[in-house]
């Protein structure tokens, strides 16, 4: 009777519980995904239809399939080919739409007031959205932060990049971009012309500078990092863009096990460098001349917050994701649409002239840049190296007219803000650095349609970092070459972490 009466206890537990994850189910995939949908619809927001765990991701890959697949024509009408997806859903359901992230609606917001209300974030009830635990194998750095967290990091970071700290920085900047044109003016060619592939000497570039103003090292002393590092997000690419099922990250597969050893091999390395810099500093040897001492010594001054070893190792490696990428995206892209634009590389050129008279230039010098600062907007308006900014709605709140449940994405397209015509004219899609004479806020229509670094508190901290590298080693290629596009170019920017081309980019330099 005993066992009897144990087997249908053990029966009726099993089908409760089993109600119990059906239940679950049912919630998560199709009651609170059809509520918030529901929710948004009430208020005359369109969008794509929710369908159950495909969401909108095979329109999705097939859009992006067919841009991808062929290049574009010489011009910078480059958002059908960059992000089709969000355009298509931009011009069928309107600036303020949804669609669908798996199971959770995602709101596009092509609207500079409303953008302001988000990145401001002055209630506290917006995030960065829930983050696939692959990405935080990259770095749990300052980005990755919400909150008291990110408010303590930002103070503990924020002196390293301050503008007399970065001004210091200058020589360092220089020598890296002397070295590049040193090689470029050795390379073989009839009468000083040859032909570079500009995206790859402009990664290194900016890896040289990174990882002597962040760490003091050389090149090629960061250089196995940066390989690491780079192989890292190449698997951590690939994996995204697969069904992400939670757990399999620890299934213990070929893949799997390389990205726990890259990134077990690069935290050692980076700590090498952190506890070497830490040693020099104690024993009065090493100068707080670089971005990593520059945080140690803030980080050990700050009496209320001291940040872990292992938080400065993922601010390390932010340093080299971000300090690199960004900047290598910038110069490409200012190089390219230069070559397409013989006039205005002309007039860069005879500013640059001016204004250094043959010399380096300096701290004084770029502060006296107008036409190269023109120049640097216009590209990032027209090429953002971040196409989108993402947001999450951790609380009810409310944006403009719209109430705004928990749990739905944000996306703010820079790229198809940046090119709208009612913010910027009917000539929008060309490239007229002009527009920038009377600075950032009298570009457009609206003071806060042009943000390729962010906007408010959460703007990207390195953003001076990258602009001062840009334009040093814009001056310096402008002093020493003019250039055009190859006849072997391919036109085609597309999205890998940053705006990239996808072919290459292959210029054609000649000696001045």
């Amino acid at each position: 009777m005993d066992c009897h009466f144990s087997s249908l206890f053990l029966i009726a537990s099993l089908f409760l519980l089993f109600l119990y994850g059906a239940a679950r189910v049912f919630y998560s995939i199709w009651w609170r995904p059809k509520q918030l949908e529901k929710h948004l619809k009430m208020q005359g927001i369109s969008g794509t239809p929710y369908r159950p765990l495909i969401a909108d991701m095979k329109e999705f890959v097939k859009l992006i399939s067919e841009a991808w697949s062929k290049p574009m024509n010489l011009n910078h009408q480059i958002v059908s080919r960059v992000d089709p997806f969000t355009l298509k859903n931009v011009n069928t359901y309107g600036k303020i739409s949804m669609c669908w992230n798996g199971t959770t609606p995602r709101l596009i917001v092509k609207n500079p007031e409303l953008m302001k209300e988000i990145l401001s974030n002055k209630q506290g009830h917006f995030g960065k959205p829930y983050l696939n635990p692959l990405i935080l194998i990259l770095t749990k750095g300052i980005t990755t932060l919400e909150g008291e967290d990110w408010s303590r990091r930002r103070r503990t970071l924020n002196p390293a990049f301050h503008l007399e700290k970065l001004k210091e920085m200058l020589p360092v900047f220089s020598t890296s971009c002397n070295q590049m044109i040193e090689q470029w003016k050795r390379k073989p060619g009839p009468q000083g012309t040859f032909v570079l592939d500009i995206w790859p000497e402009f990664q290194r570039l900016s890896a040289d500078v990174i990882s002597k103003a962040a760490f003091g090292s050389s090149y090629e002393e960061g250089k196995r990092i940066f390989e690491l590092l780079k192989e890292l997000m190449t698997l951590v690419i690939e994996a995204m863009q697969t069904l992400y099922i939670p757990g399999f990250r620890f299934v213990p597969t070929k893949k799997n096990l390389r990205r726990k050893k890259l990134d077990k091999e690069i935290r050692s390395m980076v700590r090498n460098l952190i506890e070497s810099k830490e040693d020099s500093m104690i024993v009065g040897e090493g100068k707080v001349d670089n971005l990593l001492g520059i945080l140690l010594q803030a980080n050990k001054e700050n009496n209320n917050y001291h940040m872990t070893m292992e938080e400065v190792i993922e601010e390390c490696k932010q340093f080299y994701l971000a300090g690199q990428e960004t900047t290598s995206s910038l110069l490409t892209w200012t190089v390219i649409v230069l070559a397409m634009h013989p006039d205005w590389q002309e007039k860069a050129r005879l500013e640059i002239l001016e204004i250094c008279k043959g010399e380096e230039p300096d701290f004084e010098a770029l502060a006296h840049f107008k036409i190269i600062n023109m120049i640097t907007m216009e590209v990032l308006r027209l090429y953002p190296p971040a196409i989108a900014h993402y947001q999450h709605a951790y609380k009810e709140t409310r944006i403009g007219h719209i109430s705004l449940p928990a749990g739905v994405d944000v996306t703010l397209p820079t790229l198809l803000i940046h090119h709208d015509p009612e913010l910027w004219g009917n000539d929008a899609e060309e490239f007229r650095p002009e527009r920038f004479s009377e600075g950032v806020s009298r570009a457009s229509k609206s003071s806060l349609a042009f943000f390729p670094f962010g906007w408010g508190p959460r703007t990207c901290i390195g953003q001076n970092f990258a602009l001062i590298e840009a334009k040093i080693a814009l001056a310096k290629i402008l002093q020493n070459f003019s250039f055009k596009l190859s006849p072997s170019y391919i036109h085609a920017p597309y999205t890998v972490m940053t705006l990239q081309p996808q072919h290459g980019a292959e210029i054609e330099f000649n000696r001045i």
